[in-house]
């Protein structure tokens, strides 16, 4: 899977005749939903439609699974069996991390695990889990997070849940953390928003719930181009002489300008 990926597209596991358009949407990773987008009595149909659609995938995919402790998640795991054409398994309400590495024991060679935290519990454990062997990314479910924690906006309310999942995600080598689904599907103004924040706190992708949603999301990651300027002029400007030697727009340059510049050109390229 794209290790810059920026976006992850949910599709509801009944609905096969979307799994491809999803693909076509350009979405850095799509994620065959079986959880939350599918209801109890289509659970059932929603698995088989996945499975059947997998001999013929012309792309890796994500499957989300319901939570362990549920009637469906055993029968979801088998799923994992077919590792040529499964990125990974996403893991709702993940709380425990002796659960993630039981479930990590059945990924086939080169498949991901993303955790998906989405409870307080789950945000006390988050460092444990984040260390479980095929753990690649954690995601945020904020909208879970708040009815479980009582706490009513997703906006700065959730800012020291944010940054907890950075930090934790960065102590464990992990790439940045996936934030929330917005639900302003028709605002691109909110949208807009919603993923400038979750750059600011130092998130590195968002989940989606529509293909519109897609090409906003690409654009609030990546880059602006007089960051991009900036960055290239701090590293032409190194080649001419030793850290804390140069300045650059009056600012000397020392290891973390550096470091920083590098970063938004290597984000720059990964595009």
């Amino acid at each position: 899977m794209n290790p810059s990926a920026r976006s992850y597209l949910f599709v509801p596991g009944d609905r096969p005749e979307r799994f491809d358009k999803a693909l076509a949407s350009g979405a850095h990773a799509v994620i065959l939903d079986l959880e939350d987008a599918v209801t109890p009595e289509r659970k059932v149909q929603a698995r088989e439609a996945i499975a059947a659609w997998l001999k013929q995938a012309s792309a890796r995919v994500f499957v989300r699974v319901n939570p362990e402790g549920t009637p469906w998640h055993a029968e979801d795991c088998e799923l994992l069996l077919d590792s040529e054409r499964l990125a990974g398994v996403m893991v709702p309400k993940a709380e425990e991390h002796t659960s993630i590495a039981r479930l990590a024991r059945h990924l086939g060679d080169g498949q991901e695990l993303i955790p998906l935290l989405e409870t307080v519990a789950g945000h006390f454990e988050a460092a444990a889990i984040a260390r479980v062997p095929r753990v690649s990314r954690l995601a945020f479910g904020s909208f879970d997070f708040m009815a479980d924690s009582g706490i009513q906006a997703d906006g700065e309310e959730l800012d020291a849940v944010r940054t907890n999942l950075v930090l934790v995600s960065r102590h464990a080598g992990l790439r940045a953390p996936i934030d929330g689904v917005s639900l302003a599907i028709d605002d691109a103004a909110q949208l807009e928003s919603d993923v400038r924040r979750s750059r600011r706190f130092g998130m590195g992708a968002k989940l989606c719930i529509h293909p519109k949603q897609v090409p906003i999301v690409h654009a609030g990651f990546a880059p602006k181009p007089e960051d991009v300027e900036w960055a290239r002029r701090v590293l032409d400007a190194l080649e001419s002489g030793p850290l804390g030697a140069i300045a650059v727009d009056g600012k000397l340059v020392d290891r973390p300008i550096a470091l920083r510049a590098e970063a938004i050109l290597a984000e720059a390229r990964a595009g």
